[in-house]
């Protein structure tokens, strides 16, 4: 099985991430980019934009909380929908019934390999913090060796889902030497609770919120074996008729990263007022989280990407093995920056 990347690449993921962004002052807050934006007729723009979230999404949440996307395209009827995780919301976009949002890295595999139509059109930087295997407190359970024959809660085709598969390889335990209990996120959480489950791979906020609630002890997160990749993902409509507005979206994603790290507390409360979790966890995943600015998916992301891929082909958990490369926007970076020229979109641009 292909070896993990080192620590050190994350290291270095974060690091570009954070020179990206830039270490100037922060140029304005969101407050004042909506005092000077505009609304401009947007005669490219589709007549709607449905947007795929999850709680932890901290960039569209940031978004969808100021009403940004409303002003800059003023006259597409902005939709927002919350799913629990990445697969429930690949299953909406390939549907049809959404047409823009943020997974991790397996949901878009297993999407792919089912046959599903989308896109993956951008990615922010790797985050092997925030999601990890946890066992309870009191549990005999201290290395990852000790995993072999015992029942794992997960979410199927989540990104903690190969998160776990990369704990098994680098424990030289076979897949079919564990028992997989497939749950969503909250069910999962009472599983682990009742302790019906031994160990359970979950991933930000849920994994703060259990931290904070009953102090389980963390096996291991993604350091070492899983970036935790979180991609954006559209309907082959929206990258075919629509691509300025997927450049739009990059520039207010990347601006409402900006906010994120420039204005921490005001960030936490706004997530918090959001999604109903306590300020305490939001706080703790956010810290977890680094600088996330998006951008076109590179080849050495692609290659990583087709690295989840192959592993759950090889253990028989995905029906077909899939090229990643096949449904990844990747415009020249010419072709993207014309994009800008051509977009008859208002607000400042990044």
């Amino acid at each position: 099985m292909p070896q993990p990347p080192s620590i050190p690449r994350f290291q270095r993921g974060r690091r570009q991430a954070l020179q990206l962004l830039g270490t100037t002052a922060f140029a304005w807050t969101l407050a004042d980019h909506f005092a000077r934006a505009e609304s401009v007729p947007v005669t490219q723009a589709p007549a709607q934009l449905r947007i795929g979230y999850q709680k932890s999404a901290v960039n569209l949440v940031i978004l969808k909380q100021h009403g940004v996307l409303e002003k800059r395209f003023a006259q597409t009827r902005i939709s927002w929908l919350e799913f629990p995780a990445g697969p429930q919301l690949l299953e909406a976009l390939s549907a049809g019934s959404l047409d823009f949002g943020l997974t991790g890295d397996s949901p878009p595999v297993f999407a792919q390999a089912a046959g599903k139509d989308l896109r993956y059109v951008g990615a922010e930087p790797p985050k092997p913090e925030s999601s990890a295997i946890l066992v309870p407190a009191d549990s005999p359970l201290t290395r990852l060796a000790d995993l072999q024959g015992k029942r794992i809660a997960l979410q199927k085709g989540s990104s903690a889902h190969y998160l776990l598969v990369r704990a098994l390889d680098k424990a030289g335990i076979a897949w079919s030497e564990i028992q997989p209990i497939y749950l969503a996120p909250a069910d999962a959480r009472a599983a682990f609770e009742r302790k019906s489950v031994d160990a359970w791979a979950i991933w930000d906020p849920f994994y703060a919120a259990t931290e904070l609630a009953i102090r389980p002890r963390v096996l291991t997160n993604g350091e070492g074996l899983s970036g935790n990749n979180s991609f954006y993902l559209a309907s082959r409509e929206v990258v075919e008729r629509h691509p300025q507005v997927i450049k739009a979206l990059f520039e207010e994603l990347t601006r409402a990263d900006r906010f994120a790290q420039a204005s921490r507390q005001e960030s936490v409360s706004l997530i918090a007022a959001f999604s109903g979790l306590d300020a305490n966890v939001v706080s703790r995943f956010i810290a977890r989280r680094p600088s996330s600015p998006v951008g076109l998916i590179g080849p050495a992301i692609v290659a990583e990407q087709q690295r989840v891929a192959d592993a759950f082909f090889r253990l028989g958990l995905i029906p077909r093995q899939v090229r990643v490369a096949d449904i990844v926007w990747q415009p020249s970076a010419a072709e993207f920056a014309r994009l800008a020229a051509s977009t008859p979109i208002g607000g400042p641009q990044v």
